[in-house]
């Protein structure tokens, strides 16, 4: 069985949370998608996710306070804040671990919540490339 990351994605848009989680489930991810903040915390305490995937501009609580709440109940789970900003203040990022913002692909999101959920495939070098960059040993 094939293991796919869990996200936990809070949009306040209907229209563009059922477009972006519809797009992430194609990509291999299993979106447990929320309108409402309140809602998303509530959903911390029943559920398990390897990210959570926020909103910025929510009408009852900011991505960025989301952010702290979700950080607070489960402190390892990477949070990606996703605004139509190009940058926020460094205040707003303190719970996150990654913005992308106004002029983002969808690849480079992509790309980043796989690397947050397994960090240690970042860093893991391929026989491949050790063979390029000259440090094998054979």
């Amino acid at each position: 069985m094939n293991y796919r990351t869990t996200v936990l994605y809070v949009d306040d848009n209907p229209k563009s949370g059922r477009l972006l989680a519809s797009v992430l489930e194609g990509c291999g991810f299993h979106v447990i998608p929320s309108n409402d903040p309140i809602e998303a915390i509530a959903l911390c305490k029943q559920t398990s996710f390897d990210l959570a995937l926020l909103d910025y501009e929510m009408p009852s609580m900011s991505g960025a306070q989301l952010a702290e709440e979700i950080k607070f109940r489960t402190p390892d789970v990477p949070v990606v804040l996703i605004s139509g900003h190009a940058s926020l203040p460094a205040t707003e990022l303190v719970f996150v671990d990654a913005h992308f913002g106004l002029g983002t692909s969808l690849d480079d999101l992509r790309w980043k919540m796989r690397v947050l959920v397994q960090p240690h495939a970042a860093t893991i070098t391929s026989p491949r490339s050790m063979m390029i960059h000259g440090t094998d040993s054979t």
